[in-house]
């Protein structure tokens, strides 16, 4: 006999919200990714401050500066200069020949101490200062950068992100005049922007990008009734349960892996206007750093839930490790009652309500990761490790009370006949 139609249309529902909220998860991730980048302040700044002592940063930083700082002192003319002022001294012209070749020196010296003066600054506390001030003020600059909209340190153009750098050839163009090189002085106040990354796919990005900050921090939540409801709707529900979860951490999966080939695919295609490659890497690492946490935390919990719904089913390894659980809690409750350590009355609660009890920490460790700001692995695994910590204090609390109802059940014994 063909099952019910109503027994079909529900197990049809059933798998599609599966299928839907396995495909979903990542996505969520991507939402959550992109609205907290460009809408949290602190986080976007905690996220970027490490830059500004990062090294590809630090090297294309300086190289970009001193190309910007661009001192121009024409070494053959100053030393042509000097060479005939010596020689209306009364230098010798074989010494007066010798000055005059000093010129290359000049120009090397020159580049020298552009350098030296640079590398200082951008290795300083001050750059670091003014790179995370700047972008705290300039909280817009996420939202430029990945939806065209606002202002901020960095900028996009066309398809290139670029930082300005205008505030540091400002230090150190003070800083070389200070240190008596007056052509400092005239150090143009254009072309001070590092380019940090520049692909012909940002605008389809930003499009995407601004569709994923518009349905915002809601959308998980939405996800996760999807698959709440293809759960309930199913006929075994604790399978059902199990396949979501990896069906979900799956999905995670292929999405990092993913991530990976887009990295290593962007770094291979560089485009000329990129200055620096392990800048880029580090930008690009950067600012999906959250994203890559997120995703392998998703993939940690999908397992831990597939794990507990298996362990929790009739399968022989599950009932084979709960009848040892119970028997070694039994175990400790007999050794402890018969040396007066009893638990009472709430013993006997324990085992009376044992499983609302149970169903209760698990709603509350689960509330507790729901609003756990930006959960991470290590979140997962200290969340477990309470919630088999509670568990096991209410197995022996049980098996407590147990040992105190069979021992009042239990008849008195027997007195002894002495005749």
């Amino acid at each position: 006999m063909s099952p019910a139609p109503g027994r079909t249309v529900r197990a049809t529902a059933s798998a599609v919200l599966i299928v839907l909220t396995c495909i979903l998860v990542p996505v969520a991730l991507l939402t959550v990714w992109v609205h907290d980048i460009a809408l949290d302040t602190d986080r976007y700044v905690s996220t970027v401050s490490p830059l500004a002592t990062d090294p590809a940063i630090q090297d294309a930083a300086v190289k970009r500066i001193s190309k910007a700082a661009d001192v121009r002192v024409d070494g053959n003319q100053a030393a042509a200069e000097l060479a005939g002022w010596l020689h209306s001294q009364g230098l010798p012209p074989r010494a007066t020949a010798a000055v005059r070749g000093l010129g290359p020196q000049i120009d090397s010296a020159t580049d020298s101490a552009v350098t030296k003066v640079v590398t200082r600054v951008v290795h300083s506390d001050a750059f670091a200062t003014v790179w995370t001030n700047a972008n705290r003020r300039a909280h817009s600059a996420v939202v430029h950068v990945l939806t065209g909209e606002g202002r901020g340190a960095l900028g996009v153009s066309d398809g290139t992100v670029t930082l300005d750098v205008g505030t540091a050839v400002d230090q150190v163009k003070q800083q070389l005049v200070a240190a008596g090189l007056s052509p400092a002085e005239k150090i143009p106040d254009v072309n001070k922007q590092l380019v940090l990354i520049q692909s012909d796919q940002l605008s389809k990005i930003r499009k995407g990008a601004h569709a994923l900050d518009v349905i915002g921090n809601w959308f998980p939540v939405l996800v996760v009734l999807i698959g709440a409801a293809g759960v309930f709707l199913a006929r075994r529900r604790r399978r059902a349960l199990a396949r979501t979860a990896l069906g979900a951490a799956f999905a995670c999966l292929v999405v990092a892996i993913v991530l990976v080939l887009a990295r290593r695919y962007y770094l291979d295609h560089l485009p000329p206007q990129v200055q620096s490659e392990a800048a880029a890497a580090a930008i690009f690492d950067t600012l999906l750093h959250f994203l890559k946490v997120s995703l392998r935390t998703a993939i940690v919990l999908g397992i831990v839930i597939a794990l507990g719904a298996y362990l929790i089913g009739p399968g022989r390894l599950p009932v084979a490790i709960r009848s040892t659980s119970e028997r070694t809690a039994d175990s400790a409750a007999t050794w402890a009652y018969a040396h007066q350590v009893r638990t009472g009355k709430i013993g006997v609660w324990a085992q009376t309500y044992r499983r609302w009890i149970a169903l209760a920490a698990l709603l509350i460790v689960a509330l507790v990761f729901a609003l756990w700001n930006h959960p991470t692995v290590l979140t997962i695994v200290l969340l477990c490790l309470v919630l088999l910590a509670v568990l096991a204090l209410l197995a022996l609390l049980a098996a407590g009370g147990r040992a105190m109802l069979d021992a009042e059940r239990a008849p008195p014994p027997q007195p002894h006949d002495a005749s």
